[in-house]
């Protein structure tokens, strides 16, 4: 599903005037520094998951999620609707056609350093009208501390408080919490977050346990490992 018309031309106007964009890595793949980089999948995909910033290939295929980070994720999704590996990376790039994907700045920064607040500020009523106009599903995977605190981002003193408090429980990885995004003209949506560790490889302290944790997250969300091609109850049925 294509970005709406308005929302693409009101990121890329943004977009213009970005400082810290890593032009060097979109001009060496060849795209557009201006385009953002989102994967909506299906309009009524159930599942979405929501990191911080686009690394250098994502820049290359412009797509989200499919540097080795996103590889842990996209290999989780296969097996909770496979029940088998992900054989290869194209397998990886179809798997994730099935979900919504997004980050808090969808542009790759210099170095891969988060966007400062200032910037998360500028394009959080961009990406909360992406979550809530662009997509109807209300259940998201949260990756990392950013991502999950980036819901509180021009939100209501006690909306910020209580992601705070969440994320200092033992349990963040295990239990969800629920908060309602509000728009600037008044339209909110309540989104049920799972929050998660981010699955980089330098984050040694969680990057093993990530597959067992995404795992126990899909499960609880209503997935279960199906053959390829067949159809359940679950939310693997955006296949």
């Amino acid at each position: 599903m294509p970005l709406d018309e308005s929302l693409h031309a009101a990121f890329r106007r943004e977009a213009e005037q970005l400082d810290g964009v890593d032009l060097a890595a979109y001009e060496k793949h060849g795209r557009d520094p201006h385009e953002p980089i989102i994967g909506l999948g299906p309009r009524d995909a159930p599942i979405g998951f929501f990191g911080r910033d686009p690394g250098e290939q994502e820049v290359r295929w412009g797509e989200p999620f499919i540097g080795a980070g996103g590889q842990k994720v996209r290999e989780g999704l296969y097996r909770a609707i496979h029940g088998t590996a992900l054989p290869d990376f194209e397998a990886s790039r179809e798997i994730g056609r099935l979900a919504f994907w997004a980050n808090t700045v969808p542009y790759k920064p210099i170095g891969n350093k988060a966007w400062s607040m200032a910037v998360k500020k500028r394009f959080q009523p961009l990406m909360a009208q992406v979550l809530i106009d662009q997509w109807q599903g209300r259940e998201l995977i949260t990756l990392g501390r950013e991502a999950f605190l980036w819901f509180g981002i021009n939100q209501p003193k006690a909306v910020r408080q209580e992601l705070e408090d969440f994320w200092k429980r033992e349990d963040r990885f295990e239990e969800s919490h629920t908060t309602t995004l509000v728009l600037e003209d008044g339209r909110e949506a309540e989104f049920r977050l799972a929050p998660l560790p981010h699955p980089s490889p330098l984050n040694q302290t969680w990057f093993k346990r990530f597959p067992g944790l995404l795992e126990a997250r899909l499960e609880a969300m209503g997935g279960q490992p199906v053959a390829p091609g067949r159809l359940g109850s679950g939310w693997y049925k955006i296949s």
